[in-house]
């Protein structure tokens, strides 16, 4: 008779286990190097930038974040590039590994169930990227402090660490997504390429695709203002289906109190607006749907995933 703690305790083991060859692994140390380079490279080329504003605006420590300085993109351009890459080079391999190295079955003989196995190994894959990505705020957040000379307030640090949470659920997606192509293909070549195609697709292709799927959709007549918001609706809708769209999204509105809504805005509707900051409580409104849909893709992909490990068949 299965013992539900019993199964939580040995995804903990697998956890664990697999958290620290994660972390000690070389090719973990050389994505986090990458990663590291790139962001302190992104956020030292804006420090010029931003230390002219510093008396003028009140949320100088974001303006890290987002300001880009060519010919660099901003830090959270670089890290809406690196994430996926970092949580695929991390997930690619974690499941068809096992059989091709003829140990799923030894693992399996031990008290380990199939599904405590699997999500020790998201787990540990999730906590691995938490890790990195926690450091990289922190190291980010030190060097504003260093050398802009005065500490964030708290709802920079508010902001800044809801972006955090942010960039954690879009590279749990991106794990799951290669965690997904593990358990389907036994080729570690096959699943790296599969998930990287993937990507790809989300990251230059997909707005094309939406650009010339929205106008068949909801045909357009220049005459009519209804069919071209109908349009726009279906064209927004149709790019929130890329994961990227929704981190760029949760990102634009987290890191930038002056961005107040992030759908379609008719002229009129801008009417008698107050270009003020809007509240954090007002933000974290804005972007959650975002959010909600970054951990739903996260949590269907690792279902999937799921449901095809079970069906599985582990040969001695």
């Amino acid at each position: 008779m299965r013992r539900d703690g019993f199964a939580l305790a040995g995804a903990g083991v697998v956890m664990m286990k697999e958290l620290a060859d994660n972390l000690s692994s070389v090719r973990m140390r050389l994505l986090e190097l990458l990663v590291f380079v790139a962001g302190a490279g992104a956020v030292y080329a804006t420090l010029t930038e931003v230390r002219s504003i510093v008396s003028e605006d009140p949320f100088v420590f974001l303006r890290l974040f987002t300001t880009p300085k060519a010919p660099l993109p901003s830090f959270v351009a670089f890290l809406g590039f690196l994430i996926p890459i970092v949580a695929i080079a991390l997930g690619f391999d974690s499941v068809n590994s096992e059989f091709n190295h003829r140990t799923m079955s030894r693992l399996l003989a031990q008290p380990i169930y199939r599904d405590a196995l699997l999500f020790g190994k998201f787990l540990a894959g999730l906590a691995t990227l938490a890790i990195t990505l926690t450091a990289l705020w922190l190291f980010v957040i030190g060097l504003g402090v260093l050398l802009l000379g005065l500490p964030p307030s708290g709802e920079e640090v508010a902001r800044g660490f809801t972006f955090l949470l942010a960039a954690i659920a879009y590279s749990g997606v991106w794990l799951a997504l290669a965690l997904l192509f593990s358990v389907v293909f036994r080729s570690a070549a096959t699943a790296a390429l599969a998930a990287l195609s993937v990507w790809l697709l989300f990251a230059f292709f997909w707005s094309m695709l939406v650009s010339l799927i929205a106008p068949i959709v909801a045909p357009t007549d220049p005459d009519n203002l209804a069919s071209l918001l109908h349009n726009a609706n279906v064209a927004e809708a149709l790019s929130r289906l890329s994961p990227n769209t929704l981190f760029a999204e949760t990102a634009l509105a987290a890191l930038n109190p002056s961005t107040r809504s992030l759908g379609v805005v008719l002229s009129s509707q801008l009417q008698g607006a107050i270009s003020a900051p809007l509240p954090f409580a007002e933000s974290l409104a804005l972007i959650w749907p975002q959010v909600t849909g970054l951990i739903a893709a996260a949590i269907g992909l690792f279902t999937i995933a799921y449901v095809a490990f079970q069906r599985q068949e582990v040969r001695a």
